[in-house]
C-alpha cells in the first residue's frame, strides 16, 4: 500500500495490484490473485458519465428524485468505473463530473438499521 494511504480519511478510495489493473471499490485481491500494490483517491481525478437515470421510488431516507450515474475515470490509462449520486439531474452521458464528498448520503434516522452501525457518508459526482 502506498504511504499515503491513511493521508485523507474522506479518499474516495481504490486499489491497484501488480498486474496494473485498479479496482473501486479495493479489494483484497486483484483479479490476478495478487495483493493491492497501491491506493489511489480518485476524489483527485474527473470522470466521465457512461450512462445516468433518475430513481424517483427511493429507499427511506435516500432523497427523491435519486439522481444516479455510472462513471469512468481515467488513471494513467486504466479505466475505473464507480456508481453513485448526481448533485444534479442536469447531466448527460459523456459529461465530465468530479466527485463531491457528504457526509450524509441518506438520513440515517429513516433507515431500519441502528444509525451508529454503519457510516453514512460518501460521494456524489457533480457536474463540472
Amino acid at each position: 500500500m502506498s504511504e499515503n494511504e491513511n493521508e485523507n480519511e474522506n479518499a474516495m478510495e481504490a486499489y491497484r495490484y501488480e498486474d496494473g489493473s485498479i479496482s473501486y471499490p479495493g479489494h483484497p485481491l486483484g483479479p490476478d490473485g495478487s495483493k493491492p500494490v497501491e491506493t489511489i483517491d480518485l476524489s483527485e481525478y474527473t470522470a466521465t458519465v457512461v450512462t445516468w437515470t433518475t430513481s424517483t421510488a427511493t429507499p427511506p431516507g435516500v432523497r427523491e428524485p435519486n439522481h444516479i450515474a455510472i462513471v469512468e475515470f481515467d488513471v494513467d490509462g486504466e479505466p475505473v468505473r464507480a456508481i453513485g449520486q448526481l448533485t444534479s439531474g442536469e447531466v448527460e452521458s459523456g459529461d465530465e463530473v468530479q466527485p463531491v464528498y457528504v457526509e450524509e448520503l441518506r438520513d440515517p434516522e429513516a433507515g431500519i438499521k441502528e444509525p451508529a452501525s454503519q457510516d453514512w457518508d460518501g460521494y456524489r459526482f457533480d457536474p463540472v
